[in-house]
């Protein structure tokens, strides 16, 4: 009978592997919940970002409008623009969320022209903050 050769690239890979799979499966989880409850979400992640001073807006239901689109469409979107979106700012912080990253970047991007929006404040990372406030519950512990 031959011996299984186990090399340290061979670990290494498989541990590589694992990791993706892991953070696949994470991302899907964590996607879908959101589209699940994504008027409550949108409500709080509007609310959230209001009373932080983030957003100034002139009408709540439009903003909270635009986030439930967004929350909805998330699952079924490509995975290369979802990166696309979040290339500008992954390296905001250390293992984000990638709901919340996806959020600060719709946020800094597109919802900045939306017609409801009178001013976007703070930098990039309080924003990611303020969204990742909600959503960090969506995530499992590490």
């Amino acid at each position: 009978m031959a011996k299984a050769h186990i090399s340290a690239t061979n670990a290494t890979d498989k541990t590589i592997r694992a990791i993706d799979r892991k953070r696949e499966r994470e991302r899907h989880f964590i996607l879908n919940k959101a589209r699940d409850n994504a008027e409550e979400f949108a409500t709080r992640v509007t609310q959230r970002l209001i009373d932080r001073e983030v957003l100034e807006i002139n009408s709540v239901q439009a903003v909270q409008d635009a986030f439930v689109q967004q929350l909805t469409s998330l699952p079924k979107m490509d995975d290369f623009d979802i990166q696309m979106k979040v290339a500008p700012i992954r390296t905001l912080i250390q293992d984000p969320n990638i709901l919340s990253l996806y959020l600060t970047g719709y946020v800094i991007e597109d919802l900045i022209n939306h017609p409801a929006i009178e001013d976007v404040f703070g930098e990039d990372a309080d924003i990611y903050r303020a969204i990742d406030s909600i959503f960090k519950v969506l995530r499992p512990p590490q």
